[in-house]
């Protein structure tokens, strides 16, 4: 081995941001301890155990085309915590997230068992992308509350969300959930080793992260997990462009006739001519707008509102 090669392996350190890296983490207690113990927002000293629940790889319904390596954990007093790591976001997110979470919630009982014995479930994303644009916060906990009042209905389901991307470039005092989400979002060694100088715990996880990297059938396994997650991302994003392209084309051609409808309108005020121009500018505006927002995963009633239009006038467009 030349000294090159001998450095690059020195100098590699997996990302808790694949996957399989995480869930390897999760194995370790100590670091399962003070991560749960942050997400339920209590002293790890307080929690007396956790279970590491035996999971697959997601891949059951239609819309999981490479599927979802989950962790799950259950708590001494039967709550259970179900944790993923995603790097891309994609069609239909919210509805999965929900759909996992109330399958946690139903999977507790056995045939003739009493609901009282339902524990709280919660469901944690830890994500590589912005899920919501308009709000700065990079930590979500949602769960069910009375719309007009706020008043909480049942602390039994709850999603948490931790958009790593909003992370604050600056190191501050804060909530123990932001430290762990800036140890995931590590990028070198010297990283890791800042964030694992804030908790025992966070130096614990370093230290299972540091073994992980050194062990190379592990390695070997989190570069094809790696490849796989970048191969179907770059098949997603190729997706996305070619439909941009596509709903370009088809915007234009609708645009076209829907702009001279509407410069004809407004030709008959400001002129025929001019009239025509600006009506076919804004229906190509408009028809891109509703193509862009459609390979983007949004839903027809979601378009409309964003683009401030009729629901029928969307279909019209996406016909």
């Amino acid at each position: 081995m030349n000294q090159t090669t001998k450095k690059t392996n020195q100098d590699f350190i997996m990302s808790p941001k694949v996957d399989v890296c995480f869930a390897g983490l999760m194995e370790n207690p100590m670091v399962r301890k003070g991560f749960c113990a942050a997400i339920l927002r209590v002293s790890p000293e307080t929690v007396e155990k956790t279970e590491l629940l035996p999971t697959h790889l997601q891949r059951s319904y239609a819309d999981d085309k490479l599927g979802i390596l989950d962790v799950r954990v259950r708590m001494l007093d039967g709550t259970q915590i179900n944790m993923e790591m995603q790097v891309k976001g994609y069609e239909f997110w919210d509805e999965r997230a929900l759909f996992y979470l109330c399958k946690m919630f139903s999977d507790q009982l056995k045939s003739g068992e009493s609901y009282e014995n339902l524990k709280k479930c919660i469901h944690v994303s830890i994500l590589d992308f912005i899920r919501f644009p308009k709000d700065k916060e990079c930590y979500h906990r949602i769960g069910f509350c009375k719309r007009k009042t706020g008043k909480v209905y049942s602390d039994k389901l709850e999603i948490q969300i931790l958009e790593l991307k909003k992370l604050p470039k600056e190191i501050q005092t804060g909530e123990e959930i932001v430290n762990w989400m800036r140890f995931f979002n590590g990028k070198n060694k010297e990283e890791f080793e800042q964030m694992a100088k804030k908790s025992e715990y966070l130096g614990e996880a370093y230290e299972a992260l540091q073994k992980l990297s050194a062990d190379d059938l592990k390695r070997l396994e989190y570069e094809a997990r790696e490849k796989a997650l970048k191969d179907h991302n770059s098949f997603l994003s190729s997706a996305q462009r070619i439909g941009e392209k596509r709903g370009e084309k088809r915007g234009r051609k609708i645009g076209e006739r829907h702009g001279r409808e509407i410069g004809e309108k407004l030709g008959r005020e400001i002129g025929e001519k001019h009239g025509r121009k600006i009506g076919e500018e804004h229906g190509i505006e408009l028809a891109k707008q509703v193509f862009r927002l459609q390979a983007q995963g949004k839903t027809e009633q979601n378009i409309a509102s964003e683009c401030d239009i009729p629901i029928e006038k969307v279909r019209k467009i996406l016909a």
